[in-house]
């Protein structure tokens, strides 16, 4: 499959393209195609291409910077298993994430981004040069791959010495100005606080005066 290919099995709506464009605020090609047709069309790309296929078609719909293309990019990686699981999948998300500037394709990435965590933890250390990043999505990167462990109910040693990890990496996070940061961060201790609340509340006593007035009383609400 090309990217041409690809491209045209997406489809245009030139009315709903405009839309898009205003709503997104970012000067790209724009198609006009809602998420679920793009998922239902890379839910098919994934049963039929091999995984050097898909990694080299990944990578031509990300340079294409269509925002569909962006999207379905980040959406053929996204999968639980993918054998083999070298670093090829994650190395191409990872290098994705400097260049998200909308929150749809910071959150498709984000989401392809989790199932390699979860599948290699390791990788994890990678996040660490993003909490200082004059980039915002990589900072909102490091709280939105890292949410699956904010919901483990039954955490191993291994998963808490993980999240105590990505919990000082929110601590650093908490006094970021930026709301989209503020928010997402409100986001992640609201799930945490269903399966950890004891973590939670100990990380607002510690790191909550950092965080901006709106969003503490946020995440002081959601924690109860």
């Amino acid at each position: 499959m090309t990217l041409d290919d690809a491209l045209a099995a997406l489809g245009t709506d030139p009315a709903k393209a405009a839309d898009m464009a205003r709503y997104h605020k970012v000067e790209r090609a724009y198609l006009g195609v809602a998420t679920p047709a793009i998922d239902a069309l890379v839910k098919e790309w994934r049963s039929t291409l091999d995984m050097d296929t898909r990694l080299a078609l990944a990578a031509e719909l990300w340079a294409s910077d269509v925002h569909e293309g962006r999207i379905a990019a980040a959406k053929l990686l996204t999968q639980a298993r993918i054998r083999p699981d070298d670093t090829a999948a994650w190395d191409l998300i990872a290098a994705w994430v400097p260049d998200c500037d909308t929150l749809a394709i910071a959150d498709a990435v984000a989401v392809a981004g989790q199932k390699r965590l979860v599948a290699d933890p390791t990788r994890l250390t990678v996040l660490s040069d993003w909490v200082a990043s004059d980039h915002l999505w990589s900072r909102y990167a490091v709280l939105a791959m890292t949410l699956p462990w904010a919901k483990i109910s039954n955490p191993k040693a291994a998963d808490l010495a993980q999240r105590d990890m990505i919990m000082g990496w929110a601590g650093q996070l908490a006094s970021d100005t930026h709301k989209r940061i503020q928010t997402t961060l409100v986001d992640w201790l609201a799930s945490l606080a269903k399966h950890d609340p004891a973590r939670a509340t100990t990380f607002m006593a510690q790191h909550g005066d950092a965080m901006k007035s709106y969003a503490r009383k946020s995440a002081q609400h959601k924690l109860g």
